[in-house]
Parts: C-alpha cells; sequence; structure tokens
C-alpha cells in the first residue's frame, strides 16, 4: 500500500468517526435551500481531511466540496467530498459517506470511499487491486437488465429532476429494481463490488465520484464521464459493470 492510500484511509476514518459522533445529533445549518442542506459539520469534516493530508503532503493542493487550498497547478491534487449525502445525514438515514481521491497530473491514482455507519471501506490504487474492507471486490457479472439493480441519482438542479425522472422511470419498469439512494459514493461503490449494477447521473460535480471512478474500472467495469452541456465543473455519469446492455 503507498503512501497516498495509506494516508487517504487514515483521513477517512478519521472524518467517519467524527461523522458518527454527531450522527442523530443537533446540527448547525449553513444553508438550507430547496432541494440540499448545507452543514457546518461539512466544512469540520473537509477541515480535518485536509489536516492530515497537508500534514503528510504540503505540497499538495486540495480541491473540494467545501473550498479548495494550494496551487491549482499543482501536481497532486486530492478530490474530496466530506460528507455525500448530507440530506440523509441530516435526517438521520445512515447511508452517506466519505469519498477521497487524489489525482495526479489530472489522472486519478488513488481512491478511497468510506462508510463509517456499516464500516465498510473502499479502496484502490493505480494497478492495484480493488478492495472493500481488504478483500478484492469485482463488478457484478449479470447480463440481463431484468436481472439487474440500477440507481438514478438527481442534482439539485430542476433540469437535473427533469432528465432525471424519466430515466427512473424506465429503469424501474426494464430493471429487477431502480434505485434512488442518496449518495453518488456509495452508489458508485456499490457498482464496483457487484450490489448495482449501474449508476446513472446527468448532472454530478467530480468530488462526488471522483474515487470510484478507478474503483469501477479497476474492479471490471466501465464508466462514462462527460462535461455537462451548461453547467460548469459539472458532470454526467453512468457507471456501469459493462456486461449488460442499458438501452441508453
Amino acid at each position: 500500500m503507498s503512501d497516498y492510500l495509506e494516508k487517504a484511509k487514515e483521513a477517512a476514518e478519521a472524518a467517519g468517526g467524527l461523522l458518527r459522533a454527531n450522527f442523530g445529533r443537533p446540527l448547525n445549518v449553513d444553508a438550507n435551500e430547496a432541494h440540499d442542506i448545507k452543514l457546518e459539520l461539512d466544512r469540520r469534516s473537509q477541515a480535518l481531511i485536509e489536516s492530515l493530508l497537508l500534514e503528510k503532503f504540503p505540497d499538495h493542493a486540495i480541491y473540494g466540496e467545501e473550498g479548495m487550498r494550494g496551487d491549482p497547478g499543482a501536481e497532486f491534487q486530492w478530490v474530496i467530498d466530506p460528507i455525500d449525502g448530507t440530506v440523509n445525514y441530516f435526517f438521520g438515514v445512515p447511508h452517506f459517506a466519505i469519498s477521497i481521491a487524489l489525482r495526479q497530473a489530472g489522472k486519478i491514482i488513488v481512491g478511497v470511499i468510506y462508510d463509517p455507519m456499516r464500516d465498510e471501506m473502499w479502496a484502490v490504487e493505480q494497478e492495484g487491486v480493488p478492495m472493500l474492507n481488504g478483500q478484492p471486490i469485482a463488478v457484478s457479472s449479470r447480463t440481463e437488465l431484468g436481472e439487474g439493480i440500477v440507481s438514478v441519482g438527481v442534482a439539485k438542479s430542476l433540469d437535473s429532476i427533469d432528465r432525471g425522472l424519466p430515466l427512473f422511470d424506465r429503469m424501474a419498469r426494464s430493471a429487477k429494481k431502480c434505485r434512488m439512494m442518496g449518495s453518488a459514493a456509495l452508489d458508485i461503490a456499490y457498482v464496483a463490488c457487484g450490489r448495482l449494477d449501474a449508476y446513472i447521473e446527468s448532472q454530478i460535480s467530480l468530488w462526488d465520484v471522483a474515487s470510484g471512478l478507478l474503483l469501477v474500472e479497476r474492479a471490471g467495469g466501465k464508466v462514462v464521464l462527460e462535461p455537462h452541456e451548461t453547467e460548469a465543473e459539472k458532470f454526467s455519469i453512468v457507471a456501469s459493470s459493462g456486461a449488460m446492455d442499458l438501452g441508453l
């Protein structure tokens, strides 16, 4: 295990401890938006992750949901989502994760996703074997959509909702089951370990999925990540096992 992966796992576990300790307690809300919530705890979780990573790698930069630090042109850049699934967390739904990725010259070389409520840690590094709690994982081998489980995500904008709901309707009619679970990081981690056959979303931020991109690819799956047509710094994504025709 490289120093990069080891430190990413350590930072994810530390942030996970912070989130577990505050789960179900009164929380300070920074912003309560139409389809989203921003918590003071988001900022605290990212600050904890940043401090641990930059203590070890002071020349690296941070690109996170709760702000940027360091030189944007740095060769090494950590991509962080300190609470992926903040709305779930706020309402006491124990389905959220910490996502930490490292990219070198734009290429992701380390990915970690940690679910602190289930104590599940997905971890991978470039050319390495993807792991869940130390055990190798692989994508699903199911080939028929009618036997598969697909997660469809929608973001905070009306455009994303308008795009996502017809797709959800189509998948609900075609797949064994269709889900909308509220954490992109866990959706893509679930694809990597075969719990889901595909995760689809039309508008997502890089920090939501960065760590899962490498996980899915190293687990034998396929990821199509494309820049959004109109929203800067947003992407559409289809992460799948690659074994079935999704009809997209």
